[in-house]
């Protein structure tokens, strides 16, 4: 190593640390707001809550939403590292993994559906401060593909 090259070793540490240090906290009772949020040719959910504990690694949800076949609470279990997570649904067992990419934090799952796959890729942003979350989702099933955006507030 040169002399010059130990000398910018501290600046790139430092860097570095401060990389890793800026990957947002998503922890907090969000409620989504249907006005900002775009579900496209399907209906909004009439109310939507997510819970959300995040310690990264660690990701944990709950989230209850109430629509025209009533009231579903589902929980999910990731890590934000990128290994493999199976989630227990009402509808059957779902593979994914979360991952970041810059201060977006990514989800893909994916779970079988009328003799198919269903896919979604999901895109985690914050923004206002740490009071909007952002959830774009892009999703794939065997009838076609479509996105939603989904737009909460921080209670």
């Amino acid at each position: 190593m040169t002399t010059r090259t130990s000398a910018l070793l501290p600046f790139v540490l430092l860097l570095s640390a401060g990389a890793a240090a800026a990957a947002p906290n998503f922890s907090g009772d969000w409620n989504l707001n249907p006005a900002r949020s775009k579900y496209g040719q399907f209906p909004a959910p009439s109310a939507l809550t997510r819970k959300i504990h995040h310690a990264d690694p660690v990701l944990n949800m709950s989230t209850t939403q109430k629509g025209a076949q009533g009231e579903v609470t589902t929980e999910l279990k990731y890590t934000t590292d990128g290994k493999p997570a199976v989630n227990k649904l009402a509808t059957g067992d779902a593979q994914g993994s979360a991952h970041w990419e810059g201060d977006r934090l990514v989800i893909e799952s994916a779970r079988a559906v009328q003799g198919g796959q269903a896919k979604q890729k999901e895109t985690w942003t914050l923004s206002d401060g740490g009071k909007t979350l952002t959830i774009v989702t892009h999703i794939t099933v065997p009838q076609g593909e479509f996105d939603v955006t989904q737009v909460l507030e921080k209670q």
